[in-house]
């Protein structure tokens, strides 16, 4: 079974290799966990799973590969253990639903009724407190009530089966899923730089006995404590078609503030123009010339911009093509002076990547990025945070 596992595994693109199956195997041979299929599930996933973005993925192989726990006991063999499923039932049962499950007997002889009852049933059986079946109170079949029931098929109306793998605890981490906060703190991680600064006040233990070992005599070294150096701009666009996205961004927002301790935002309007905004009741009487921001921040920040790039063409193209005021140049102008001034510059679109090929305009920004447009997914993120660490200032 458990090279099926591995092979499952692989299949659903899960990076599986050899050396990791040993691993496994060695910890299970070294009783590294307890004998329950909650510790196997942790310790098969710390295994091999690398990338957090994955675990949806390796649930959905685990519960296919083990599922015969629940739906095909005595049917056809099952490799697990039956001592996990009696450390699961003393693990979720009280007291007095224990004692129900002696009215029965011990564990061997619930299985060994349940086998008998698989061998005498020949037709389907709803309700009733014998018989497998669904809706009654049976300790076999589903969609009933039993404190100590064996689910046989179904999905359970409780949650009181013995162990129910279709629970998928990590499914927002679907690298196809929509973003939540904790998510995008995660692919932000990447971009995250660490240097040096400050007085030092750190113990530098390598040169500390480096230097003891040279010097014959205890050569204490200090060095700066490490801070994250990422510099990020942060501009947004808000309004009219961005409206639906609201959710999103402000999930991005939330967790690049987090992440980021050297970042300063801005908003914008479907295109960047010469003015951007921090307050958006006071977009028209407290606007920072897009000027002053090229010349007070320095070439090594990281610029993101986010927005879906939803406008009409001459936004982009022409004097005065701007909806809301009369613009003296292009914004293809100011958005070319800032990738000129900033090489490390992306775009996160939240809208489907599915239908850009529908938008000119979409095409032209994509075009005056370099390409560098990303849709607002968890893959597009990381792979946004990849091209912004590739790119140097």
């Amino acid at each position: 079974m458990l090279l099926n596992f591995v092979d499952e595994l692989r299949a659903a693109g899960i990076p599986a290799s050899l050396k990791e199956h040993l691993v496994l195997l060695e910890a299970l041979d070294k009783d590294v966990i307890e004998q329950t299929p909650e510790a196997f599930y942790y310790l098969s996933r710390a295994t091999f799973v690398k990338d957090e973005g994955l675990l949806d993925r390796f649930d959905q192989v685990f519960q296919k590969v083990f599922k015969g726990v629940l739906t095909d006991y005595g049917q056809q063999p099952v490799d697990i253990p039956e001592d996990w499923l009696k450390k699961l039932a003393e693990r979720y049962f009280s007291e007095e639903e224990m004692e129900k499950v002696k009215s029965l007997g011990d564990w061997d002889e619930i299985m060994e009724t349940l086998k008998k009852r698989l061998e005498e049933q020949e037709k389907r059986h709803q309700g009733g407190n014998k018989w497998i079946g669904t809706g009654g109170t049976s300790p076999f079949g589903h969609s009933g009530y039993n404190p100590e029931g064996i689910r046989i098929g179904g999905e359970g109306r409780h949650g009181r089966a013995i162990k129910v793998w279709e629970k998928r605890e990590f499914a927002n981490l679907d690298n196809s899923k929509e973003l939540g906060t904790r998510n995008i703190k995660v692919a932000l991680r990447r971009l995250r730089r660490f240097a040096r600064e400050g007085a030092a006040e750190e113990l530098d233990l390598d040169e500390t006995i480096r230097g003891t070992a040279k010097q014959g005599w205890l050569d204490v070294v200090m060095r700066p404590e490490r801070h994250n150096a990422v510099k990020v701009l942060l501009f947004l666009d808000v309004g009219g078609s961005m409206d639906p996205f609201v959710k999103l961004v402000e999930d991005l927002f939330s967790a690049a503030t987090a992440e980021f301790k050297n970042m300063e935002f801005f908003y914008f309007h479907n295109c960047l123009y010469e003015g951007v905004w921090k307050d958006n009741h006071r977009r028209w009487s407290q606007r920072t010339p897009t000027w002053d921001i090229l010349h007070k921040y320095g070439h090594d920040y990281k610029v993101i911009f986010v927005g879906d790039a939803a406008m009409s063409p001459y936004e982009i193209s022409h004097p005065g093509g701007s909806v809301e005021h009369m613009n003296d140049e292009a914004g293809a102008v100011w958005l070319q002076r800032v990738t000129q001034t900033y090489p490390g510059t992306v775009w996160l679109n939240p809208s489907p990547e599915r239908y850009w090929q529908y938008s000119g305009s979409t095409k032209m920004i994509r075009d005056l990025m370099g390409g560098a447009m990303f849709p607002l997914s968890l893959d597009g993120l990381d792979a946004a945070m990849k091209e912004l660490t590739r790119k140097k200032s």
